[in-house]
């Protein structure tokens, strides 16, 4: 492998530690990570015969460490104290194959083990443990002799055969990262990247503009389509063009390529005159309005959604509002990794208690909104080997400049989110679930998914942590009508810009079980991307062959090129 191919792959391993709705959360410091960690101990103290266990057994494996080394040094086969499982982070074989480093990555592992017998004696409740464990797997990751230049073989390696000229470049980009990166490596070369020419660059045009989103039309590019338009629905947690990555990397290019008309939302960057903006407004000045303009313009009375996580979740909730209401323009859904039972959200879990909610609301009250910039730097700290000490390794130590990756440029173009709208949904939503459980009122409705009885395609990405994917499987049996699952490779974001190629697969079923284990004990594995076997589902759904629609109407006219201005706020 290739330097520069190792780097695209932990860029890869980055990217799948990144989504949308990861960027909602504040700082570590509002979490509480600190207060629960010393809630642990507290309570690890109290039980001195597990911490004396645990001692016993670290001592101990601390006194083979030597001899075992010694032993598989001079070519005898000999266990390892502490079993080694697989970690890239130790690659280099000199981990094994050198007595010194053996030991020092044992010591390392030992005390990995420490850490996790502590907090298992220090357990007693579940989201003080949680964070706890968040805390303590953060500052192990920190304290990994991969991340420190004397005991990591391969960047001494690579010393050595450059000349020293990694250690300068390293030094370089450590002093760049200080200066102009608030201390943490960089993740991606933006520079390579512009909207609008190689992101975002599906052609288009601006046919609508509200305070809240603009509303683009995408050019055809078959000479028929169907009778059925397309509206993306993307979160406000980050902006819409994932959706519209890259070419050939475009779900939003792929779905006009294959015979659809498509029109997408890109919401509006808030500021602090956006404070009051709240999830009713979202629902009925986004896709609702949304709605409205497409009818307009392609006079079709039926229009597809397609919804992305929390773009996702809003499409749920905007078909429960027109089943209330006795709209019934909304033909086929499409939900991607998105969350409508909140019950069990996974790692956002650790955010979203009483307390933390309540901190979070006292710090967006003084600005009116949550800065995006301070939310990724948080999330960053839980995927930390992902996300900072694998660039601590290539960037400062091994002197590699960043990938030019596409992913993780759109993650470094984040979002703000107004105050009011915020502190709803995560009340509403994480903290009480009221979406699934039938309880959630918007624009004067009380929401229930029951009465969505539409044809609705689901997608779950196996590697997701931000929406584990036997959440979003929960759909299944909340929504009324005929719903089709698939699984798929990736994580949040690689799991949905998956175009066809030799990698991705997808798993699908006959039949939805209520149990998610059961649904894939039964499912049938497909070589290729979902996209494909999405194609062919909204196809059939999606009416007849006809001439494209103008771009644009005489009430609704075109005012200006994709992807407008909203994105580049």
């Amino acid at each position: 492998m290739t330097r520069q191919d190792a780097a695209w792959e932990a860029a890869e391993a980055a990217a799948e530690a990144l989504a949308p709705e990861a960027d909602q959360f504040a700082s570590v410091d509002v979490a509480g990570f600190g207060e629960a960690l010393r809630s642990v101990l507290t309570r690890a103290a109290r039980q001195p015969a597990d911490l004396a266990a645990a001692t016993l057994r670290y001592w101990t494996s601390l006194a083979r460490i030597g001899p075992v080394a010694a032993a598989r040094w001079l070519g005898a086969e000999a266990e390892p104290p502490v079993p080694v499982g697989a970690d890239k982070r130790f690659a280099d074989r000199s981990w094994n194959d050198n007595p010194g480093f053996f030991a020092l990555r044992q010591a390392y592992l030992a005390g990995i083990q420490l850490a996790g017998d502590i907090r298992a004696a220090g357990a007693g409740e579940a989201v003080a443990d949680a964070k706890a464990g968040l805390a303590a797997d953060f500052l192990l990751d920190a304290l990994a002799p991969t991340n420190f230049l004397l005991t990591n073989p391969a960047a001494i390696k690579r010393a050595m055969e450059t000349g020293g000229a990694s250690l300068a470049a390293g030094a370089s980009h450590f002093v760049d990262d200080l200066l102009r990166n608030g201390g943490r490596p960089r993740q991606v070369d933006t520079s390579h990247f512009t909207i609008g020419e190689n992101m975002a660059a599906t052609p288009g045009r601006v046919v609508f503009r509200n305070d809240l989103m603009e509303l683009i039309q995408y050019a055809p590019q078959t000479p028929k389509v169907r009778t059925v338009p397309m509206l993306a629905s993307p979160p406000w947690i980050n902006k819409y063009y994932i959706m519209d990555l890259a070419p050939g990397r475009s779900f939003i290019e792929w779905a006009v390529q294959h015979e659809r008309t498509v029109f997408a939302i890109s919401y509006r960057n808030p500021d602090a005159s956006m404070r009051d903006v709240t999830l009713d407004d979202y629902l009925i000045h986004g896709p609702r309005e949304a709605l409205d303009v497409i009818t307009e313009i392609t006079g079709s009375p039926k229009i597809d959604i397609t919804g992305l996580c929390l773009g996702g979740a809003l499409t749920g909730m905007l078909a429960a509002y027109f089943a209330r209401t006795g709209d019934d323009r909304i033909g086929s859904i499409t939900l991607l990794n998105t969350m409508l039972d909140y019950s069990q959200p996974g790692v956002l879990g650790t955010f979203t208690d009483e307390k933390t909610v309540a901190r979070l609301e006292h710090e967006m009250a003084e600005k009116g909104y949550l800065e995006g910039s301070q939310m990724a730097g948080a999330f960053d700290l839980l995927r930390a080997n992902d996300l900072i000490f694998s660039y601590v390794v290539s960037g400062w130590l091994m002197g590699q400049d960043p990938p030019a990756f596409d992913l993780l440029a759109w993650n470094a173009d984040s979002t703000r989110l107004p105050a009011a709208m915020h502190s709803f949904y995560l009340r509403s939503l994480y903290v009480h679930n009221e979406l699934a459980r039938g309880k959630l009122e918007l624009a004067g409705q009380q929401l229930s998914l029951g009465d969505v009885k539409n044809d609705t395609y689901v997608v779950g990405a196996v590697n997701d942590h931000i929406v584990p994917w036997l959440t979003s499987y929960r759909a299944t049996s909340l929504l009324g009508g005929d719903v089709r699952y698939v699984l798929s490779s990736g994580g949040h974001v690689a799991g949905i810009v998956n175009p066809p190629g030799p990698k991705p697969w997808y798993e699908t079923a006959d039949s939805n079980p209520a149990d998610g284990a059961r649904w894939q004990a039964a499912a049938t594995r497909q070589a290729g991307s979902w996209w494909e076997d999405w194609t062919r589902w909204s196809k059939a759904r999606a009416g007849n062959l006809v001439r494209p629609p103008s771009m644009g109407s005489s009430q609704n006219p075109a005012v200006g090129d994709a992807p407008g201005d909203y994105v580049l706020g």
